[in-house]
């Protein structure tokens, strides 16, 4: 559509893991001098721009569409900068990973090391603990993810919707169940310089999906998420044990053999460094008085 020599297009965005369509669109609009937009049979789209008589072809991905229709603001005015370009590179890679569907698979090093995560069923503290998170390709069959708002709410916090759609695996519901389509609100708190996640939370919708699709959704995850409260609970005891083994190592290497030789003696050498201060004070006292003394003898 062709408007005050402005030309507006509508473009369909397909990316599921099963090669399905996705409901998302995004307007773009581009001057009809010097540049033009078209799309191919496949949903991509393409730019080109004529410069000097020379004219390039853009070929622009999925996510460059959403991009597109995303508003960073102003990172720096006249005075500061309140963001950094890191900020739209994050939003960028936590996009593709949603697309991908890559739960376990995502970009951890745009997490940061003690990035927090929360859901309605669990949570936890850390990002290697997203290389656990399996439940989307264990509970489903086939599923698909389409994106239906991407938007940034402030200069540190970004907001993801999108569609989760996936047919159960275990019956019954994979029997005479509908498909779990889950709607999920994903927001992320971005660190403004390092543009690493430090605190992301998911919000579920299911009122889209049948009452037996419902509650296949929440008994796997509700089983999903114990495991994982058992891993995570078993890791603290591990860090637990080690410690206390780390403290018995080091009170066996303070016990020393006789040095006369007899097997059956050993000797333990307290580490006290209180009371070794004290020794040094002492000694040092001992030396200030033989000063004085010699000095008022001598």
């Amino acid at each position: 559509m062709t408007r005050n020599g402005k030309t507006t297009t509508f473009v369909s965005i397909a990316t599921t893991s099963s090669g399905g369509p996705v409901a998302f669109r995004v307007k773009a609009e581009a001057s009809s001098s010097g540049s033009s937009g078209s799309s191919t049979e496949d949903g991509r789209r393409t730019s080109s721009s004529s410069t000097g008589g020379t004219t390039k072809t853009i070929e622009l991905t999925e996510v460059d569409k959403i991009m597109e229709g995303v508003s960073f603001s102003q990172l720096c005015d006249d005075f500061e900068c309140i963001s950094s370009p890191a900020v739209e590179k994050t939003a960028r890679q936590l996009l593709k990973d949603i697309l991908a569907i890559r739960e376990g698979n995502r970009s951890l090093g745009n997490f940061g090391i003690f990035a927090r995560y929360k859901d309605p069923l669990r949570s936890f503290t850390g990002r290697e603990k997203y290389r656990r998170a399996n439940w989307i390709r264990t509970a489903l069959d086939n599923p698909t993810v389409a994106v239906r708002e991407m938007t940034m709410l402030s200069t540190s916090m970004l907001n993801i919707k999108w569609t989760l759609r996936g047919k159960p695996r275990l019956p019954p519901a994979s029997v005479i169940g509908g498909d779990v389509i889950l709607l999920v609100d994903s927001t992320f708190t971005l660190n403004q310089i390092s543009g690493q996640v430090i605190d992301h939370e998911d919000e579920w919708d299911l009122s889209a999906s049948d009452l037996l699709a419902q509650a296949y959704f929440w008994t796997s995850r509700l089983a999903f998420s114990t495991v994982e409260a058992g891993k995570d609970a078993a890791e603290v005891v591990k860090g637990i044990s080690k410690t206390l083994n780390r403290g018995k190592e080091d009170d066996r290497s303070s016990y020393y053999p006789d040095p006369s030789g007899d097997p059956r003696k050993f000797f333990q050498v307290e580490e006290n460094p209180q009371r070794d201060f004290y020794q040094i004070g002492l000694v040092i006292a001992l030396l200030y008085l033989l000063v004085q003394f010699l000095r008022l003898t001598l």
